[in-house]
């Protein structure tokens, strides 16, 4: 069997950032699908499933009703091997033109107060598991050390 395109990826040599992982057509429309790569693969400690599981209702929630980026919005959940997440729009798009959108949602994350979205049994399967003061550490750990000053190296997957 052929590799999947994630698989052909250097993990060895990829750095947190914000990557366009593939662009599929889909009844001939494009479908972008972005890497949001939050921790340096094979290096630093993978993100607990608490904290994973509280980013992926705060940014599903954020995403889907998002002014602009709403009807947009096919999917936003978490990679397998816990280092960052998957999001997927309608549309053709380049790492650099959602880096603000990137920016909203972190921020958004980082700061959300309150009752998470979707947090209970009559809405999840699993809503016990959530851990909101951790979400927001590293949702505010990617805000500042990928997203503010994002370089091409963080655009871009290692060739």
């Amino acid at each position: 069997m052929e590799k999947i395109t994630s698989f052909t990826i250097d993990h060895l040599r990829l750095v947190p950032g914000l990557y366009v992982s593939r662009i599929d057509q889909v009844d001939g429309r494009p479908i972008t699908t972005f890497d949001i790569r939050m921790t340096n693969p094979n290096e630093e400690p993978v993100m607990n499933t608490a904290e994973v599981h509280t980013i992926e209702h705060l940014g599903a929630t954020f995403l889907r009703n998002h002014e602009t980026y709403a009807d947009k919005t096919i999917y936003f959940g978490p990679m397998g091997c816990r280092t960052g997440f998957y999001l997927l729009l309608a549309g053709k798009y380049t790492s650099e033109e959602i880096v603000p959108l990137m920016k909203e949602m972190f921020t958004f994350i980082a700061d959300f107060e309150g009752e998470v979205p979707g947090a209970c049994a009559k809405d999840c399967g699993n809503y016990l598991d959530m851990n909101l003061p951790m979400a927001k550490y590293l949702a505010e750990k990617y805000r500042k050390e990928v997203l503010t000053d994002i370089t091409d190296a963080q655009l871009n997957y290692p060739v």
